[in-house]
């Protein structure tokens, strides 16, 4: 066992697992879950995790009110969404409930946690394996896939270390000295595959299986690599798979998206999990951060474009997900490149 004192800020789908699969590995390992339903069955009878097929109940210590910790942690991982990053860390903070910071969130949100927590005691994480949320107390881990941590600067210190020994009690690990180019690199795993996933309601690997998903994969993997590019970005692999081959698309950007979907294909959109809880999605940090970098750059995303305006359609009540997107966005792609 490593020693560390771990709070999971976030008990959803990636902090509720997380948690789970720490929990009598990484010495105390605490959850703060807003849901006070969902923090309440942590506790008793215990959460129910699948992980990869396998069922286990996994009692942990959870909390819904922050003032209910004591601390300080070790590390704080934040996995809560994008929308809710300030209530999360704000009574933390005042309090001084950790020493350091760990940003896992989708999209591009460190700058924002950085000015929450202080840019010195922020570390930046990616999560490429993928999880479920089931419903209070129920998650599943549906993928097994690395964490990729870093820090802002590029160093590896003291903490980066023993932080990432205490991840790897449960989890594959990987430390980066190329954190940034390593978060754009998910920011185009989820603007592409979370983006389709969200508007056509498919897992992952059904977006990629059809030639209408397959063509739209690639032209927004292209968009998101470009914008990358034009931001002087070194992008990294993800599962394996280097961003490049992606971009390359034809049959060799094809074999390479088959390649990630071995890894990561049974994967449901956390923003297409958030439509169907009537949830507002991080469809602004995901899409619209590829967007927004691209008018910075002078790099036209309109395939992004079209996903952020269908996703934020949705999330108004205006249509729901369906595997016709994946037809028009393939056109769109046809008539860009």
């Amino acid at each position: 066992m490593i020693e560390a004192e771990i709070l999971v800020v976030g008990g959803g789908a990636i902090g509720g697992t997380t948690a789970a699969l720490l929990a009598g590995r990484a010495g105390r390992v605490a959850v703060l879950e807003a849901n006070a339903e969902h923090a309440a069955r942590m506790r008793d009878p215990g959460l129910l995790l699948d992980d990869l097929g396998t069922e286990r109940r996994v009692r942990l210590e959870a909390h819904a009110d922050p003032g209910e910790l004591d601390g300080p942690f070790d590390f704080a991982l934040v996995t809560v969404k994008a929308p809710h990053l300030e209530a999360a860390l704000a009574p933390l903070v005042e309090r001084r409930l950790a020493r350091a910071y760990v940003s896992l969130g989708n999209g591009l949100v460190q700058e924002r946690v950085a000015r929450l927590v202080g840019e010195e005691n922020l570390l930046i994480g990616t999560v490429e394996w993928g999880a479920t949320n089931l419903g209070p107390g129920r998650l599943a881990r549906t993928t097994r896939a690395p964490f990729v941590i870093g820090e802002p600067d590029g160093r590896v210190r003291e903490r980066t270390e023993r932080l990432a020994a205490a991840l790897g009690t449960a989890f594959e690990v990987r430390l980066t000295n190329n954190i940034r180019g390593q978060v754009w690199t998910k920011l185009l795993v989820n603007s592409t595959f979370s983006g389709l996933g969200a508007v056509s309601g498919l897992l992952y690997r059904e977006v990629v299986a059809s030639p209408a998903g397959m063509a739209a994969a690639l032209a927004l993997w292209r968009e998101g690599w470009e914008v990358g590019r034009a931001q002087g970005l070194r992008l990294e692999r993800f599962v394996g798979v280097p961003a490049g081959e992606i971009a390359a698309g034809g049959r060799r950007g094809e074999e390479a998206v088959r390649e990630v979907m071995r890894h990561v294909g049974a994967t449901k959109a956390s923003m297409l999990q958030d439509l169907e809880r009537g949830l507002k999605t991080e469809v602004d940090v995901i899409n619209g951060a590829v967007v927004e970098k691209g008018r910075e750059h002078g790099v036209p995303t309109p395939l992004n474009e079209r996903v952020l305006e269908l996703v934020r359609k949705m999330e108004r009540g205006g249509g729901s997900p369906s595997p016709g997107a994946l037809d028009e966005l393939a056109d769109l792609a046809g008539r860009t490149f």
